[in-house]
C-alpha cells in the first residue's frame, strides 16, 4: 500500500481507503452485478455493509470543502514572496475544534509510560521539551516546571512539541480510537487494554496498520457471540476489515491548504432563493476576503461582534513590543502566554483560536515557491511513497518502539512505468526540487532543508501580521517552540455535504412528468 503522507502517517491514507461497498447492494440482498446472494454460505458469504458514511471522531468538527484564494490577503511586509495568492479546491474534512491541550498530550504520555514500562527512550522521544520556555533574560522557570503538568494548565495548548512528535500523537490517537471501537464491537477481548497498560510493550499493544496487514501479530482478538461478521465457511471471523465499516478514519496533521481554508471559515452568507431538494444553496461568490479568521459578515449571535464587541480583542496575540496582555483592570486578551483552548469566539466553522494563542504545525514540507508550484486540487507538498517491509522469511516486522509495522520507501525503479508519478518525491528533494527545479543548499545559502515544515496561525507572542491564515513560516521538524502547538484532522469519505447527507438528495428530481415507455 502506498502512502502520500510522509513518515509513519500511513494511517491517514490507509484509512482514507475506507470504501463502503454498499453501493452494489439492494434491498433483496442479491448482487446486481452477478446475481449471487449476499450472506449466503453456499455463495461465499460475501457481506455488504449497509450504506453509511463515517462520522467525526472524538473532538473533531466537520468542515465542508470548497474553493478559496489561498495565500496572502495583506501586504507582503516581510518581502518573502512565499505566499502568492492561488485559487485551490479543498475537499471536505474533519478537524479538531481546538488545539491539542496539555491534558490530551499527558494522556498520550501516560499510555506510553505504562505500555512501554521502563523504556526511557520511548518516553524521551515523546515528552514535550519544557526547556522551550527558558530564556537568558526572562524569568520563565515556572513555565518550564509547571506549564505542561500543573492542573491549572490542563486545557491550555501543549507546546514544546516538534512536528515529529505531533505526527506520532496522531498515530497514537488513531490506534486508541480504533482499539475502543473493536472492543465495543466484541473483536478485542475486554481485558485487552488492561493487559496492554501493564507493560505489554509493542508486541502486546494495538496498532491499526498491524491489525489490518498482519492481524496474527495482534494478541487478544475475539469473535462476537452474536451477529458477527462471517467468513466463507459461515463461521464468525475474528478480524475486521476496512469494508466492514467499524474502523475509524486515521487522525493526521492537516495539510497547509486544509488548515488555511478552515481558518478563514468562508461560508456562503447569502443563500440563493432558488431551492433544490437539499434546501437553500449558497451562491458561488467569494466576496468575503477577510484578513483574519473571524467573519467579516457576522450572522447570528455567536458571530455577532459589533456593538458592545466593537474594538474588543478576538485573539490572543502581542499588540506591540512588550504588550502581551494590556493594563491591569483592562486586560486586552487576558493572557500573557497561551490561553485556554476555548478562549474567544470560534470562527464560522466552529473552530477556536485559528488566529493567535499558538501557531500550529501542518503536514507540509516548506518550499517558498509552493503557492506557484502546487496543484490546484487538494494541494499538499511532502509526498513520500512507502510500502510495508518484509523480512527474509516474508513476514511483516513491527517496530519495537511503536508497535507499528516497519515501512521502506518505494524505489524509483518501482514507479518507472507510472503515469501519475515516476519518482518517489521523498520530501521534495533538497538539492533540486522535482517540481520547481530549485536548489536549496541548506546551511550554506538557506535554512530550508528536507526537514523544514510549515507552521501557521500566529501565536501569543506574535504581532498581528502573523495571525492571517495566509501567512506561513517554517521550522525543522525535530525542533519545537513555546509558541507552536497543533491540532489533528481526518479525511471525509463520501458526499462532501458531510455525515447525515442522503445520497438521493445529490441531484434534484427531473422529468417527473415524462411518459414511461
Amino acid at each position: 500500500m502506498q502512502n502520500v503522507f510522509s513518515g509513519k502517517s500511513l494511517l491517514v491514507l490507509v484509512v482514507a481507503a475506507i470504501t463502503f461497498n454498499a453501493c452494489t447492494s439492494n434491498k433483496s440482498g442479491v448482487s446486481s452485478a452477478t446475481g449471487w446472494k449476499y450472506d449466503d454460505k453456499n455463495m461465499g458469504n460475501f457481506h455488504v455493509v449497509k450504506m453509511k458514511y463515517p462520522k467525526a471522531g472524538p473532538g473533531l468538527v466537520f468542515v465542508e470543502g470548497g474553493t478559496f484564494l489561498m495565500g496572502a490577503k495583506d501586504e507582503d511586509v516581510m518581502s518573502d514572496w512565499n505566499n502568492i495568492p492561488k485559487r485551490v479546491t479543498v475537499p471536505s474534512f474533519f478537524i479538531d475544534e481546538t488545539e491539542v491541550a496539555n491534558v490530551h498530550y499527558r494522556e498520550y504520555t501516560y499510555w506510553l509510560e505504562n505500555t512501554f514500562s521502563g523504556d526511557s527512550a520511548v518516553m524521551a522521544k515523546a515528552l514535550p521539551d519544557s526547556l522551550c520556555w527558558r530564556a537568558e533574560l526572562a524569568y520563565n522557570e515556572p513555565y518550564v516546571e509547571y506549564y505542561f503538568r500543573f492542573p491549572a494548565y490542563n486545557f491550555y495548548p501543549v507546546v514544546g512539541v516538534s512536528w515529529l512528535q505531533a505526527r506520532d500523537f496522531c498515530l497514537w490517537r488513531t490506534d486508541r480510537v480504533n482499539e475502543l471501537n473493536l472492543e465495543k464491537a466484541g473483536y478485542l477481548k475486554k481485558d485487552f487494554t488492561k493487559k496492554e497498560m501493564k507493560g505489554g510493550g509493542a508486541d502486546n499493544s494495538f496498532a491499526l496498520d498491524t491489525y489490518l496487514s498482519a492481524p496474527d501479530q495482534i494478541q487478544g482478538k475475539a469473535a462476537p457471540k452474536k451477529s458477527g461478521l462471517k467468513d466463507v465457511s459461515g463461521k464468525v471471523r475474528k478480524t475486521v476489515r476496512m469494508e466492514d465499516g467499524i474502523l475509524n478514519m486515521g487522525y493526521r496533521l492537516p495539510t497547509e491548504a486544509e488548515w488555511e481554508y478552515a481558518a478563514y471559515g468562508l461560508v456562503a452568507q447569502n443563500p440563493s432563493p432558488r431551492k433544490s431538494e437539499n434546501g437553500q444553496r449558497g451562491e458561488e461568490l467569494e466576496s468575503n476576503q477577510q484578513i483574519y479568521s473571524w467573519s467579516a459578515n457576522p450572522n447570528g449571535l455567536r458571530d455577532n461582534r459589533r456593538g458592545n464587541w466593537q474594538g474588543a480583542f478576538l485573539a490572543n496575540f502581542k499588540r506591540g513590543t512588550g504588550d502581551n496582555m494590556g493594563i491591569a483592570g483592562g486586560l486586552n486578551d487576558r493572557s500573557p502566554i497561551p490561553a485556554d483552548v476555548k478562549s474567544f469566539f470560534p470562527n464560522a466553522f466552529g473552530l477556536y483560536n485559528m488566529c493567535g494563542n499558538v501557531s500550529e504545525w501542518v503536514a507540509d514540507v516548506y518550499r517558498p515557491l509552493t503557492p506557484s508550484d502546487a496543484a490546484d486540487f487538494n494541494y499538499f507538498r511532502g509526498n513520500r511513497f512507502t510500502k510495508l517491509y518484509k523480512d527474509g522469511s516474508g513476514e511483516y516486522v513491527r517496530d519495537s518502539s511503536t508497535g507499528h509495522l516497519k515501512r521502506v520507501d518505494v524505489s524509483d525503479n518501482e514507479t518507472r512505468d507510472r503515469r501519475n508519478y515516476q519518482r518517489n518525491n521523498a520530501l521534495g528533494y533538497m538539492d533540486g526540487d522535482s517540481s520547481s527545479n530549485a536548489s536549496y543548499q541548506s546551511g550554506v545559502t538557506t535554512l530550508i532543508s528536507d526537514k523544514s515544515r510549515v507552521y501557521k496561525g500566529g501565536s501569543w507572542n506574535d504581532m498581528p501580521y502573523w495571525l492571517s491564515p495566509g501567512a506561513r513560516r517554517f521550522l525543522d521538524e525535530d525542533q519545537s517552540s513555546s509558541a507552536i502547538g497543533f491540532r489533528c484532522a481526518q479525511t471525509v469519505l463520501g458526499p462532501q455535504e458531510g455525515p447525515g447527507f442522503k445520497e438521493g438528495n445529490l441531484f434534484p428530481k427531473r422529468n417527473q412528468n415524462r411518459k414511461k415507455h
